[in-house]
């Protein structure tokens, strides 16, 4: 599997530290899990659209999660091996043609193991691209990048699609995940190589960091993402189960995904210059309080309140969780199963959240039940987040 086409002078190179290349990366990272991002807009067009109930749409939103969680274990051994472009090139193919398939499908179960199929390979791009990520000379900030794309397109996608499901159906979900990937097809040959040994993290490879804080980081990300990815999957149904009109629903996810653009952009603007450990607890300490109100969802500005809160969060803290994997290897394999473990997480929420659900126990235990979660991985992630610190700041005298 070689390389040399798109390497050549044929195509320009953004700078592979710079913010197109960042802005680029993102794209390919996010073309693979587009649809986590739209993922309260999927799960209602599926209940509007089919008319399956909600517990069958949350099971298709799993099983499309739990097979991108395959998929980036996959990647984790071959990302050493073969060059990245041709693999997310192939991926990407694969994914339109799976997409453009799902259009006719009209039965819950085939279109759960269709979307099996299309997490597997979304999966595999994902890990693809979270390894060319750590491959970068800053890779908070990259990842930072990452959610800020994932943010605002997810913004016009629950703006705009639960609109047009009803109306339309369910392709209207599936070819703007189709446009998507087209539009990230285009960016590929304009990357550079990133070879395996770009990077010398020097934490990782100098034998300083011990297994411990690397397991607790995955812990925390496993959780952390399960928790948000609990709600978020049943946000749309959660706002309406509270009396408020679906126009509002959809303004309100919207508007508040786009102001949840401020994490992200903060873990760009500031990287690791205050280490991680305090904007990790200030950003945990926000959540926790944001989430806190959606038991007021009666209350219109309750409930955009708590998505604007924990939305901002979700892209900062995450993207921390994210750069401490860079920190574990120079390959970015470590990066590699930080996306299979946050894809974990991603499928292991909406599931939770339709058994709870199906139990008849409210919204109001859901709620409870993601604040139990998000409390925990706040916990977790101290200690590893407190270890790179010192390690950075010893390595830096």
């Amino acid at each position: 599997m070689k390389d040399t086409a798109f390497h050549s002078n044929v195509f320009p190179k953004a700078d592979p530290d710079g913010l197109l290349a960042a802005v680029m990366l993102a794209f390919l990272a996010t073309a693979g899990l587009f649809y986590v991002n739209i993922m309260a807009a999927i799960v209602d067009g599926l209940v509007s659209g089919m008319g399956i109930s909600e517990s069958a749409a949350g099971n298709i939103g799993s099983a499309n999660i739990y097979g991108a969680a395959v998929g980036a274990l996959i990647a984790v051994p071959v990302i050493k091996m073969f060059p990245w472009r041709p693999m997310a090139i192939a991926s990407l193919l694969g994914l339109i043609a799976l997409d453009l398939g799902s259009i006719p499908m009209d039965s819950a179960d085939a279109l759960l193991w269709m979307r099996l199929v299309h997490g597997l390979v979304g999966g595999f791009l994902v890990g693809v691209s979270f390894a060319v990520i750590a491959r970068t000379k800053s890779p908070d900030r990259t990842f930072g990048t990452l959610l800020f794309v994932q943010f605002g397109l997810g913004g016009l996608g629950v703006m705009f699609l639960p609109r047009l499901a009803p109306v339309y159906g369910t392709q209207a979900l599936f070819l703007a995940l189709v446009a998507f990937s087209v539009a990230t097809l285009l960016m590929v040959p304009f990357l550079h190589r990133y070879p395996v040994d770009r990077v010398n993290r020097g934490l990782g490879a100098a034998g300083k960091m011990r297994p411990a804080p690397m397991v607790l980081t995955l812990v925390a990300i496993f959780v952390f993402q399960a928790a948000n990815m609990a709600l978020l999957a049943f946000i749309i149904r959660l706002g309406i189960s509270y009396g408020l009109d679906r126009s509002y629903v959809s303004t309100a996810l919207g508007l508040a995904t786009w102001v949840a653009l401020a994490g992200p952009l903060t873990v760009m603007a500031i990287g690791v210059r205050f280490g991680r450990f305090r904007p990790l607890l200030a950003g945990m300490a926000i959540t926790l309080g944001g989430a806190g109100f959606f038991h007021l969802s009666g209350q219109p500005w309750a409930y955009m309140f708590a998505n604007c809160a924990t939305g901002v969060t979700w892209g900062m803290v995450i993207a921390y969780l994210f750069g401490m994997t860079a920190e574990f290897d120079k390959a970015g394999r470590m990066s590699a199963v930080g996306g299979f473990i946050s894809k974990l997480g991603l499928a292991t929420g909406p599931l939770l959240a339709g058994r709870i659900l199906d139990a008849e126990l409210g919204f109001g235990a859901l709620i409870n039940f993601a604040l139990a979660a998000l409390a925990a991985s706040a916990l977790v992630m101290i200690a590893p987040a407190l270890s790179l610190d010192r390690l950075a700041g010893e390595k830096s005298k």
